[in-house]
């Protein structure tokens, strides 16, 4: 090859180039929007399994998808304030949790919003029914309520003598109030005294407990945002108080509680990204029934050695002793 064809030859691709980049660039990935309800220290294992799943279904964080997160840290006024940048930022799914979904329901019909966990999704108005969920949202709910009555009847199994029970949960989350009611039912069904300390947020946390004393033999705590991102202060109060704890996420023992009986956390994020999976290749949420757990953990932390014991196991009935 002659110089000087050469070098024409060269120029055209040198030309070409930038034109072959700016193609590439303008092959937009798909988006996910994660909206964490609490901080990235307490998520982090069900966050894992969420991206490990997106992983074998083949959207590889930062070369066929984009994952986009965002903490509330607890604060549930920061859902309306998040949720609003992700439709400004056009995501392609918003994946969250719990009382984080009104917020980002509220702030776009079309975007689909897929939530890892719903305490009570029909009856907080997340979703139509569970079979045709409708609209623009679906996910897992956690049966948070219809376990209340388990979790007490372990409670009591391993503290037979206790009379008084004190419930505590947000109430600015539905299925808390749900939650509680249930468990207020529950509990006088087995005969026990009820104490019900509502809060709102973390400053209430330390005036319900003093308020608490002498009024309380064991704790029920209903778990939400707000108790997710402060459950280790709760943990420490309470045994502080002596009061025994009742929890419904395992990670809340390995934060100082008691005991806990529910759904395995982790195993739902998986089931939240083959949502995900599927509205990134072309289905609609209302086409995508509300399931429900199949894996639950029971954690009884030892009192003698001050760990978990042995005990906890996935399950996909209550446990019978």
């Amino acid at each position: 090859m002659r110089r000087r064809e050469f070098i024409t030859l060269l120029a055209g691709a040198a030309a070409a180039w930038p034109l072959a980049g700016r193609a590439q660039q303008a092959t937009k990935l798909p988006t996910i929007g994660y909206l964490g309800s609490a901080t990235l220290a307490t998520e982090s294992q069900r966050m894992a399994a969420f991206v490990q799943r997106l992983r074998e279904l083949g959207w590889v964080e930062g070369r066929t998808v984009v994952i986009d997160y965002r903490w509330a840290e607890g604060r549930t006024e920061r859902y309306a304030e998040i949720a609003a940048e992700f439709v400004r930022l056009k995501v392609d799914v918003i994946v969250t949790v719990g009382g984080a979904v009104a917020a980002a329901k509220q702030a776009t019909a079309t975007i689909p919003i897929v939530f890892a966990g719903a305490g009570d999704p029909v009856g907080s108005g997340m979703v139509a029914s569970l079979a045709q969920p409708g609209g623009n949202v679906t996910g897992l709910s956690v049966q948070s309520i219809d376990l209340a009555g388990k979790r007490l009847e372990i409670l009591r199994e391993i503290f037979p003598d206790v009379r008084r029970l004190a419930i505590i949960g947000n109430v600015e989350y539905a299925a808390t109030v749900l939650e509680m009611g249930e468990a207020q039912a529950a509990a006088r069904a087995l005969g026990l005294e009820v104490a019900r300390s509502e809060i709102r947020r973390a400053e209430d946390i330390a005036p319900a407990f003093e308020a608490l004393k002498g009024a309380a033999q064991a704790l029920y705590v209903c778990a939400d945002a707000t108790i997710n991102a402060n459950h280790a202060r709760i943990n420490t109060l309470a045994l502080g108080a002596r009061l025994p704890t009742m929890h419904g996420v395992r990670e809340y023992v390995e934060a100082g509680g008691l005991m806990a009986y529910g759904p395995n956390l982790a195993d739902l994020y998986r089931r939240a990204a083959d949502y995900v999976d599927k509205i990134l290749r072309g289905a609609k949420p209302a086409d995508l029934p509300v399931e429900q757990p199949t894996k639950f953990d029971l954690v009884i932390k030892s009192r003698r050695r001050r760990s978990a014991s042995p005990c906890h196991r996935p399950c996909s009935r209550a446990p019978t002793r």
